[in-house]
């Protein structure tokens, strides 16, 4: 691959400081594709040679064994952390952090955003799993997404064709790589906008237990259902194994108290779906992805 410098190519690179769990093995190989065009021409390769990988963002909705990943990881930086501003829109790379983005609103007087400020996740992640909070989410803001489709071509996908769902879009479970987002915002008062986030801020802060490594809402929503109702009514608040414990803070998030293996998260789920299942005939589905062999 010699249009990847040998820097940004990593041999067993620990995936624990990659995720937000903090946990997980190395990664056979880690890809650090700063431009387009290395990225065309690495996927490109690896396809030719039928190599599978992973795209990572942030790591903040995924879980990595402790065997590590016996495969290739492919992250985005350099210029895919690029945020401009025009007028009433932000155009931005997949891996600016959302939380940047939205402070990059805040500062130009734009609102709309407010919502993700204390969102985790990349921009690339958000598109995929249509990142939302405190009653938004990425499809009210969205005005296009710009994705390297499966022919090696740079195709740009417009807000319906997104087919935004709750915690879906038409990139999840497809083979487009998100290299690009344009978010279409309206002028606001910058002190109004900084003192919604601040106040979401406050909320999460409350509410969530934040001083953990965790990925966040562990389940998605069942219908008609809170998550972390049922796992609280199950009586699971407080519920451990090893170093993984269910929130007593907020029974929809599991946490790594410092000292979690993979396993032993991936064991809480597992009892949490399980136990809710027993009690409740309720399908809890997970929000965090698994990579490598559990």
């Amino acid at each position: 691959m010699g249009f990847l410098p040998l820097e940004n190519i990593l041999e067993n690179e620990d995936m624990d400081i990659h995720t937000t769990f903090r946990v997980g093995g190395p990664a056979r190989l880690m890809l650090l594709i700063d431009t387009p065009d290395q990225l065309i021409k690495t996927v490109r390769y690896l396809r030719l040679v039928e190599q599978d990988f992973f795209l990572l963002g942030n790591g903040s909705n995924l879980l990595v064994s402790d065997k590590g990943y016996d495969g290739i990881v492919i992250k985005l930086s350099g210029e895919f952390a690029n945020i401009s501003v025009n007028g009433t829109k932000i155009t931005c790379g997949a891996a600016a952090q959302l939380s940047m983005v939205a402070r990059t609103a805040a500062d130009n007087s734009l609102t709309g955003m407010e919502f993700a400020a204390g969102i985790p996740g990349s921009v690339g992640g958000a598109m995929m799993m249509n990142a939302g909070a405190f009653g938004g989410d990425m499809s009210m803001i969205t005005e296009s997404v710009e994705v390297l489709s499966d022919t090696g071509e740079i195709m740009t996908l417009d807000n319906e064709t997104m087919e935004f769902g709750y915690r879906t879009s038409v990139i999840r479970g497809s083979s487009y790589i998100v290299t690009g987002v344009t978010f279409s915002l309206t002028p606001g008062n910058r002190d109004e906008i900084i003192a919604v986030m601040n106040d979401i801020s406050e909320k999460r802060r409350s509410k969530q237990p934040l001083e953990y490594p965790s990925a966040g809402s562990t389940f998605k929503r069942p219908e008609g259902y809170y998550a972390g109702k049922l796992i609280m009514d199950a009586g699971l608040r407080g519920f451990s194994i090893g170093g993984a414990r269910v929130s007593d803070k907020h029974c929809g998030f599991v946490i790594n108290q410092g000292y979690a293996s993979a396993a032993d998260i991936y064991d809480v789920i597992c009892q949490v779906q399980e136990r809710v299942k027993d009690r409740f005939d309720v399908d809890l589905e997970r929000e965090v992805i698994l990579l490598g062999d559990f």
